[in-house]
């Protein structure tokens, strides 16, 4: 026992990091593991909460005494060891702060350059030409986020196993896979004319913050790379253009083997009836396909999954809401244009915030960091904002194998030879693994089946030129009108996105974007790769997507709904969102037919808006009335606002019995066969339901309800009262080091309550983990193009990744409020609210 608790107390002292918050809680658990504290046993739905019961083995009296004295002694020790740790640790994170004040000389500038910090972190950048200004950008980015940008970078490369050791590799060897292959010169000059030039400059200047880093009587390297035990490396141009973050939301490779496993088991009929496509198809399955080996979880590697280093699983929900408004229905009279993307939250946030000044530009936004420019924001003339455009970008295909050699594939009816790249991937603590990398014409061949002579070969736009995420935004941040906007939007291939725009000339409009296959089938189910007759021909030109300019209605809204026409020709997509349009068109279409003129804090009460349609659908369709044992629960729901409050005990209840009815559905509609990995989303569960006669609505509702307010009492406690929907619901924002002994304290913020979910405007979705929010409005922007400096915007939770600076965290609160700080933008709001200027002087010319 000494020896284990000697243990426990050097390896936290080592790591450190803890908060006095968390110094108790670590004291019990390390004396818990000694005193036989464990976890009782626990229902598998009573997994989404939070709540955890412990159970402790019964000792006599006198040993429990001892074991007090003991706990208490050791308790003391511990505790003042823990401050001098997590008071070491907070200084070095401190003293490794960037400079971000004064002066500072950096080999490779033409020009001074200055840097104006405001109370919330943003940077604002001045430079005297573009080269400055973007090597300004590379450098101010990487003060704030060299380690996620590093993490993103390596990803990117494939080479995580270097640093995070063998449960990598198979992350490497996709990474590797998807890397664009073509011509370089097309792929920089896809973006914008100046593309290269404009990424030499930005990676000279992160790698300029790297070698100041290095330098004498410099900080040293932040506290994150101290912690993980790897140092920076130089980046080059090509570093920006990773396709792994934009794969993650260009589908449908997972869907089409969630629904060819449900054609398999569940046959056709049943499979629509799930599957609730819009407009509404038939699955086009090749005739003697056999698809029972084929299942989602295939590509479980590829997607990546680790929201702390980048991407999102495929349980987590991506979405966005936007909308712009003419300035004849605004009390300014100039439009108001207003955007939240939802995407993975994570710690650092996955956009950064920068305001870029130089001749020929002055854009403020948010991008990612490790790219230059800004992909939603606005210039001096024009504002816009995106949300997915859900298209169909990807295709599976099943190469036949030849069975005697399987580097051949069938084509045309000939065996013809794969093409291959053999790679070292390192691996930390572990032997490097050489891996064959195997290409079709289709493109890189995700998963084998030796015994079966099959494999899948994965046909995605990120393989054409021009395909980075984002990186199109150079060309959008210069644009000056209409006519220049959609001019800058043919470069924008990835991800697709819904543009919303709107100019201080009054104009607003809308234009989707991103590159669109054309083909002949719907894309729903892995094609025949052998025959031929499942190619694609093409892609859609700009003018044959959604656009609408000055809409008679005076506005316009998306929300990863679908914007084509259902008759369309083109078969792009057939999977949308319906239930946060719907509610946004509610309000705005509300605020037209009332003639009130809208003003900024209606944009900000919208996107706070946490009003669920399904909720109400579903509490329409029960009884007003009930003798049953769901009587109670069904009192709390009537009279229910439809709010999703944190504070709401009816939300909770409504959530869980959701829950249930989601799953119920399922089972009524597919039986016991239904694969475990599919589960149905609201929408689709709802459609389901309609479709059963009307006593079996009610029924199963019911039962679901009484199944729900059970589990709750179970789980929550007998007494309603003390339920509430935000304490089910949170988001923790954890860091890429969370899992190294003592970090938790330093890096990791939260829990928070959070309100709303997948299905409000203010969208908070669940990912894999029950309740906990995973994915949502991270940055927030509404502008009011009557002046700039009025504009609104939150990043959480904060602009940087530095445990130590004050911008780290300080942006939560504002953010769990929902509210939001100015976006400055004229020079003298600035220059009267700047806190930190700093000075970037040229060192020796480069």
């Amino acid at each position: 026992m000494p020896r284990r608790r000697t243990w426990i107390r050097r390896t936290l002292i080592t790591c450190g990091a803890w908060h006095f918050s968390a110094i108790s809680r670590s004291v019990t658990q390390a004396l818990g593991r000694s005193t036989s504290l464990r976890p009782a046993r626990r229902s598998a739905s009573s997994d989404r909460f939070p709540s955890l019961r412990l159970k402790r083995r019964s000792f006599p009296a006198p040993i429990i005494v001892a074991m007090k004295s003991v706990r208490g002694l050791l308790a003391a020790v511990l505790f003042s060891q823990f401050f001098f740790a997590q008071s070491d640790l907070t200084e070095r994170a401190q003293k490794a702060n960037p400079p971000i004040a004064g002066e500072v000389k950096i080999d490779g500038l033409q020009s001074p350059v200055k840097v104006m910090r405001d109370n919330w972190g943003v940077a604002h950048i001045y430079a005297g030409n573009q080269h400055d200004l973007f090597f300004a950008q590379g450098f101010v980015a990487a003060q704030d986020r060299l380690f996620q940008m590093e993490l993103w970078k390596r990803a990117g490369q494939g080479r995580l196993a270097e640093i995070l050791g063998k449960s990598a590799v198979e992350r490497d060897r996709y990474a590797r896979l998807l890397k664009y292959r073509g011509d370089m010169q097309r792929e920089y000059k896809s973006y914008a004319p100046d593309t290269l030039p404009i990424l030499q400059a930005f990676t000279d200047g992160i790698n300029a913050y790297i070698g100041y880093l290095n330098s004498p009587g410099a900080t040293g390297l932040p506290i994150s790379f101290q912690l993980a035990g790897f140092k920076p490396e130089p980046w080059k141009p090509e570093d920006c253009l990773s396709r792994m973050a934009a794969y993650s939301m260009t589908g449908n490779a997972r869907s089409e083997l969630k629904n060819a496993e449900l054609l398999t088991k569940l046959g056709a009929e049943k499979t629509q009836q799930i599957l609730d496509l819009d407009p509404p198809i038939k699955l086009d399955a090749p005739e003697g396909v056999d698809y029972s080996n084929l299942f989602p979880s295939l590509l479980d590697g590829l997607v990546g999954g680790d929201t702390r280093i980048e991407l999102a699983s495929g349980n987590a929900p991506v979405g966005s809401n936007n909308w712009t408004i003419s300035g004849k229905l605004t009390a300014t009279g100039k439009p108001i244009l207003a955007n939240d993307p939802h995407r993975v939250i994570a710690l650092p946030s996955l956009r950064y915030i920068v305001h870029l000044s130089a001749p020929g530009w002055d854009v403020i936004g948010a991008g990612e960091p490790a790219l230059p420019g800004v992909a939603i924001g606005h210039n001096q003339r024009i504002a816009w904002g995106l949300t997915i455009f859900p298209v169909d970008q990807q295709d599976l295909y099943i190469e036949e194998l030849n069975p005697a050699n399987s580097l051949q594939y069938k084509r045309a009816g000939k065996w013809e030879s794969m093409r291959t790249e053999q790679t070292v991937i390192a691996v930390k603590d572990g032997s490097p693994q050489t891996v064959v990398l195997k290409f079709t014409h289709h493109g890189p061949v995700v998963w084998e089946d030796a015994t079966h002579h099959h494999a899948l070969a994965l046909r995605w736009v990120g393989s054409e030129a021009g395909t980075a995420g984002y990186l199109a935004s150079l060309a959008v941040d210069r644009a000056q009108n209409w006519t220049e906007f959609l001019a800058a939007l043919q470069r924008w291939k990835l991800p697709p996105e819904n543009m919303v725009y709107a100019d201080t000339d009054g104009n607003i409009g809308e234009q989707s974007a991103g590159l669109t296959p054309i083909r002949s089938w719907s894309g729903l189910l892995p094609a025949m790769g052998s025959d031929g007759s499942h190619e694609w021909s093409g892609f859609l030109p700009l003018d044959q997507l959604p656009r609408t300019f000055n809409p008679p209605e005076g506005w316009f809204a998306t929300a990863n709904n679908r914007t084509i026409a259902e008759d369309s020709k083109y078969k792009v997509g057939f999977e949308w969102a319906t239930y946060r349009v719907e509610r946004i068109r509610q309000v705005l279409g509300g605020f037209a037919a009332k003639e009130h003129k809208i003003r900024m804090e209606d944009a900000e009460d919208l996107q706070r808006d946490v009003y669920s349609l399904p909720a109400d659908q579903l509490i329409r369709m029960l009884p007003r009335h009930s003798d049953g044992p769901e009587r109670r629960f069904l009192e709390i729901l009537k009279d229910w606002d439809r709010l999703m409050r944190p504070t709401s005990v009816a939300a909770a209840l409504y959530e869980v019995w959701e829950s249930h009815m989601r799953n119920t559905v399922l089972e009524k509609i597919a039986g016991p066969s239904a694969p475990k990995t599919v589960h149905l989303n609201t929408q689709e569960a709802i459609d389901c339901l309609k479709s059963l006669p009307a006593d079996e609505q009610q029924r199963l509702l019911l039962s679901t309800l009484a199944d729900a307010g059970h589990e709750l009492e179970q789980t929550a406690g007998p007494d309603p009262a003390l339920w509430s929907w935000g304490s089910l619901h949170t988001m923790t924002f954890r860091h890429a080091l969370d899992q190294l002994p003592g970090t938790k304290a330093l890096f990791d913020l939260g829990p928070v309550a959070r309100p709303g979910d997948a299905n409000t405007v203010n969208a908070t979705g669940s990912g894999a983990r029950g309740f906990q929010q995973a994915s949502g409005a991270s940055y927030r922007e509404i502008f009011d193009l009557s002046s700039w400096d009025d504009a609104l915007a939150i990043n959480t939770p904060g602009q940087s990744g530095e445990p130590g600076s004050r911008h780290y965290s300080d942006l939560l609160p504002v953010w769990e409020a929902g509210q939001y700080f100015p976006l400055l933008y004229s020079r003298q709001a600035i220059e009267q609210n700047a806190i930190d200027v700093l000075v970037l002087t040229p060192g020796k010319r480069k």
